[in-house]
């Protein structure tokens, strides 16, 4: 299929009517296809290396190892090449991604419980259970809490939590931390 200039035009008036480009972005993309094009309303970027990087960084965050996210996002809404809405939305959703990957591990580890390499005993399991137990689910709203939080989501894996439940208590946390976050930063 060939796109000719006129398609390209209305294809960055689509963009810019939907706000998703900055008038530098799209103009940048526009000049490289070889259109013209008027610039957008409002700034919300999509700095792909930007947002990718702030995602990497959650979704690291997120896992049992390790990852400066609020660093990250401190340090990019700093900068002001990106909206604060872009970097909030690649953060949380790259943190809860994590989280979900913690949640499946402990779904799939429950099986080796009995082995020798399993990562959490018997008495931890236990200790986890009572917590889940006294608190309930919600618990999961700190699953933010450094330290803490990326193993209460692979205890709610083990512990058989509804993924719907858990989904919605680690995005609620999560995605109050990275508001907070950005909220605190000038």
């Amino acid at each position: 299929m060939r796109v000719g200039i006129s398609d390209l035009n209305a294809l960055v008036a689509v963009v810019c009517a939907a706000d998703l480009l900055t008038p530098r972005a799209v103009e940048a993309w526009v000049h490289r296809a070889g259109a013209r094009s008027r610039p957008c309303r409002r700034e919300l970027s999509l700095d792909f290396g930007m947002l990718s990087g702030i995602f990497a960084a959650a979704f690291l965050s997120a896992t049992l190892l390790f990852g400066l996210s609020e660093a990250a996002i401190v340090a990019a809404a700093l900068a002001g090449e990106t909206s604060r809405t872009a970097l909030f939305l690649a953060a949380t959703a790259g943190n809860v991604l994590g989280a979900v990957v913690n949640f499946a591990l402990g779904r799939f580890l429950i099986r080796f419980e009995h082995r020798r390499w399993f990562p959490v005993s018997p008495p931890a399991r236990r200790k986890a259970e009572a917590l889940f137990q006294r608190y309930g689910r919600p618990v999961l709203l700190f699953s933010w809490l450094p330290v803490v939080g990326d193993p209460l989501t692979l205890v709610a894996g083990l512990l058989r939590t509804p993924l719907t439940l858990f989904l919605v208590f680690v995005t609620l946390g999560k995605a109050a931390r990275y508001a907070a976050v950005l909220w605190l930063t000038p």
